[in-house]
C-alpha cells in the first residue's frame, strides 16, 4: 500500500450518527499489533477515531491524525459505511465488527480492490 493509506491501520474507522449503541465503540482501542492506540468519540453526528497514541519509530502515522466516520449499523454488531482520513483528504469504505471488547475493522480503497484489516482491544 502506499503511504496514504497509512492511516486506514491506524484507526477503528468508525462513526455512527444516532446509533443506540455508540457507547460500545466509543472510548481507548489498542490495536492488535500493538503500534497504535485510538479514542474514539463523538464528534457532531459523527464519531471521530484520533490517533493517541503511536509507537516510536512507525510511519505514516502520527498521533492526532482522525478519521471522521459514517457508517450505519447492518445487524447489532456490524456496521458499514465511510471513513475520511482528516489529514490526508482520502475516503475509504468501511466495515466493523464488534464480539464484546474486541473490534474488528476492515478499510479498503479503490473500490474494495485493496483492503486491509485490524483488530482492537477496548481499553476502556
Amino acid at each position: 500500500m502506499t503511504n496514504r493509506t497509512g492511516i486506514l491501520f491506524a484507526l477503528p474507522l468508525l462513526a455512527v450518527p444516532a446509533l443506540a449503541d455508540a457507547s460500545d465503540i466509543t472510548g481507548v482501542w489498542a490495536r492488535g499489533d500493538g503500534k497504535a492506540r485510538v479514542r474514539v468519540d463523538r464528534c457532531g453526528e459523527d464519531l471521530c477515531a484520533t490517533n493517541i497514541w503511536v509507537k516510536p519509530g512507525i510511519r505514516n502515522e502520527r498521533v492526532g491524525d482522525k478519521l471522521v466516520m459514517d457508517i450505519e449499523p447492518v445487524s447489532q454488531l456490524r456496521f458499514e459505511g465511510k471513513a475520511r482520513d482528516v489529514r490526508r483528504g482520502m475516503t475509504y469504505s468501511m466495515e466493523i465488527f464488534l464480539d464484546g471488547t474486541a473490534m474488528r475493522t476492515r478499510g479498503c480503497v479503490l473500490g474494495k480492490l485493496i483492503c486491509k484489516s485490524a483488530h482492537w482491544r477496548n481499553m476502556n
